[in-house]
Formats: structure tokens, C-alpha cells, sequence
């Protein structure tokens, strides 16, 4: 029994994992330079030549509509006339995964996008 158990559970766990959650994703790709707590202030930040956005920030975000968030993560700051230095992620991530990333940065910053 447990032998014909064992395959539906990796396929499973398998499929579990295929899509990552906007918080998985925010700490694999985003902490970096935005920080665990998305203020800006993350490892490579001294690095840059241009502050991080800081995810937390209602007043600067809510500035922001989602579509021109969601073009900032697929495509890159360059792609929404900001920092060349935020690099896209359309090619690690797909279109439902940002929309959640794009959620995610709604709880953070406690806004919503400009209409």
C-alpha cells in the first residue's frame, strides 16, 4: 500500500510547488535589495546608485497603479522610466505569479494602486 502511496505524494508535492507564492517569491527575488520588511534597506542596497523602493511606503506606492507595478517586476525599472538597476523578472516568473506579487506589495504598503 505504501508503495502505491509514494508516487501520488511526490506528484503531488510536485505540483504543490510548480507556483511559487508572492511570499516565497518576495524572498527569493526581492529581499536583496528591498529588505525581509521591504523598506528599501536590504543587503545590496548600498550598493546601488539608486535607493530601493521602499514596499511599505503607502504614501510612495500608492503613487504607483498596479499595472505600472507589474510592468516595474516583469520587465524592469527601465521598462517604467525608473532605475535600469531593477531587474525584470517576467522570465522566472509568470504573468499570475507578479499579479500576486502585486497583491503582496498592496498588504505591504496597506494602499492601493492609483487608478
Amino acid at each position: 500500500m505504501f508503495l502505491l502511496a509514494a508516487p501520488l505524494i511526490m506528484v503531488s508535492f510536485g505540483l504543490a510547488s510548480a507556483k511559487e507564492t508572492a511570499t516565497d517569491n518576495y524572498k527569493l527575488y526581492c529581499v536583496q535589495c528591498h529588505g525581509t520588511k521591504g523598506t528599501g534597506k536590504g543587503i545590496n542596497a548600498p550598493f546601488l546608485s539608486v535607493a530601493p523602493r521602499n514596499h511599505t511606503s503607502a504614501k510612495d506606492m500608492g503613487e504607483l497603479s498596479d499595472d505600472n507595478v507589474f510592468k516595474a517586476i516583469k520587465s524592469g525599472g527601465g521598462a517604467v522610466g525608473k532605475s535600469t538597476q531593477m531587474p525584470s523578472w517576467g522570465a522566472v516568473m509568470t504573468d499570475d505569479e507578479i499579479h500576486d506579487m502585486v497583491k503582496r506589495l498592496r498588504v505591504m504598503c496597506k494602499c492601493e494602486g492609483k487608478k
